[in-house]
């Protein structure tokens, strides 16, 4: 009898530990483009460094419809990691 109630209050502790919930509601990378990435060269490359570090191939498609990949004639090239 008291194996199975250790057992059952164990078993309880860690249900319990396990519900935690994530607070991050950071949205996904491909839910949408930021303006950003229209705006400026820096914002479309910081934008493409996020898809790339992000698992990308499981998320659902964005709709890049509505995007204009900015063009600097005046700056130099920048440096892509």
């Amino acid at each position: 009898m008291k194996h199975s109630l250790i057992l059952a209050l164990c078993a309880a502790a860690l249900l319990a530990a396990c519900g935690g919930g994530d607070d991050d509601e950071t949205p996904a990378a491909t839910a949408q483009v930021p303006a950003s990435a229209s705006a400026s060269s820096s914002g479309l490359i910081d934008y493409l460094k996020l898809l790339v570090a992000s698992s990308a191939d499981t998320l659902e498609p964005v709709d890049v419809s509505a995007v204009t990949p900015p063009t600097d004639d005046a700056g130099g090239p920048a440096l892509v990691d």
